[in-house]
């Protein structure tokens, strides 16, 4: 494959995989919040004074709200294609950013920052997120844009006004998406690896850039806030006090809640934990001080995640960023050593693979005999998922038989893209409640 085709091919698997049967699945609770207050937006002109059920919701900065309602403008308030479409842009764009910030800037490597964003596309929670009308996926992709340029920044020896001033914006634009979410999950852990490992180099140089910068964040970010409590004070004051009050007494957990973080990679889960395997990792990694930087920046994101009381599964989406490019490098190890690899990665590898390509091949036959009464009207479907699973399940153990580990990582994108486009229908079968409306 040639290299200057990856940013294609990586566009088009993103379409394949957020786009398809965006409608199908039900709204959860979240999204229906946020599809109120926009469609509130459209009927009622709330595009300042955002309210839900006509009560004041200002728990969320409304930048996304209004993308969803200009979205919901164009192809009605009913439509969940439409209403789901800004945050599938805004994973996209958040994918798209983070390959061009390996590939020009931290690793200058077209196939690793290539695989890193393919990682990052097929991670089970990524691929949730944005195909999902919740506002987090909003927030950290207008932060990884702002790494992006704050990193240009930094490592430039000379001034350059555009990539501060673009910081600046690009963290005032998460802000009024999420608050401070973005900034404290993955600005400050990027920051603490940035800081260990590249050294913040000539900073006193840019002491007045870095505070234009920040100047731009705060007119643009506290902009909201700011009008909201100068025209609507006490409703204001009441909301920031229950969400104050939620952050330290709702779905209150353990510190070691988040340990299992790696999990929400989804199908990379056995690649991340060997990734996240220090020792056992710079014996494989040629540029080590880049593999230190996504590591301490994976670690630094959940241990600062781990000090908030309230803890949900969904706050671990900014940790995926950061151990995406983590997990390439065994990958990169893995295709680069194929004929010579040492016993245990040839036997973590076989069973890393092997299980996808075993679930792949025994899908038609399991799931024929647990649920055949499920599949009355999905028949084109499940036929269609099955063919799809048992070839890439049996190409799988052919190219381990054949050490090219290359196409086993290519196997896994075609699962997850397979699954989006023939599986997904088949959850409707699932549904079978039938006073559910």
């Amino acid at each position: 494959m040639q290299a200057k085709n990856y940013f294609l091919l990586l566009l088009l698997i993103c379409f394949a995989i957020f786009i398809p049967h965006l409608n199908l699945i039900e709204v959860n609770i979240m999204e229906a919040r946020n599809f109120v207050t926009a469609r509130e937006m459209l009927q009622n002109g709330n595009w300042i004074h955002t309210t839900m059920n006509l009560e004041p919701r200002y728990e969320k900065p409304p930048l996304p709200t209004w993308l969803t309602a200009i979205s919901a403008s164009v192809f009605g308030i009913k439509n969940l294609f439409g209403l789901r479409l800004p945050a599938v842009l805004s994973v996209i764009f958040l994918i798209s950013t983070f390959y061009f910030f390996l590939m020009n800037n931290v690793l200058k490597d077209k196939k690793q920052a290539f695989y890193s964003a393919l990682i990052l596309s097929t991670s089970f929670y990524m691929v949730f997120s944005g195909r999902n009308g919740q506002w987090d996926i909003f927030a950290h992709s207008f932060m990884i844009f702002a790494i992006f340029q704050l990193f240009i920044a930094f490592e430039s020896r000379k001034i350059n006004w555009k990539n501060w001033i673009l910081a600046g914006i690009f963290m005032g634009f998460s802000f009024m998406s999420k608050g401070p979410v973005s900034h404290y999950a993955l600005l400050l852990p990027f920051l603490i690896s940035y800081g260990f490992l590249f050294k913040f180099k000539n900073f006193g140089t840019k002491i007045t850039p870095l505070f234009v910068s920040v100047l731009f964040f705060l007119l643009i970010g506290l902009s909201w806030g700011v009008y909201i409590y100068l025209t609507d004070g006490d409703s204001a004051q009441t909301i920031a006090s229950k969400e104050t009050a939620a952050w330290a007494n709702r779905n209150v957990r353990p510190f070691y809640y988040y340990w299992s973080f790696f999990v929400q990679s989804g199908i990379w889960t056995i690649f991340a934990f060997i990734s996240l395997l220090y020792p056992f990792m710079l014996k494989r990694v040629e540029n080590k001080k880049i593999y230190k930087f996504s590591f301490l920046w994976t670690l630094s994101a959940v241990i600062l995640l781990s000090l908030i009381p309230e803890k949900k599964e969904r706050y671990l989406l900014p940790v995926l960023i950061p151990l995406a490019l983590n997990t390439s490098f065994y990958i990169v190890y893995l295709v680069q050593q194929a004929k010579k690899l040492k016993k245990v990665d040839f036997y973590l590898s076989n069973c890393a693979f092997g299980l996808v390509g075993f679930i792949g091949v025994v899908f038609p036959l399991v799931s024929y005999f647990i649920l055949p009464e499920k599949f009355q009207g999905f028949w084109l479907w499940y036929i269609l998922t099955s063919i799809a699973l048992f070839s890439i399940g049996v190409g799988i153990f052919y190219f381990l038989t054949k050490r090219k580990y290359e196409y086993c990582f290519y196997s896994f994108i075609l699962f997850i893209v397979s699954i989006m486009i023939f599986a997904l229908p088949l959850s409707k079968s699932l549904f079978t409640n039938k006073d559910y409306l």
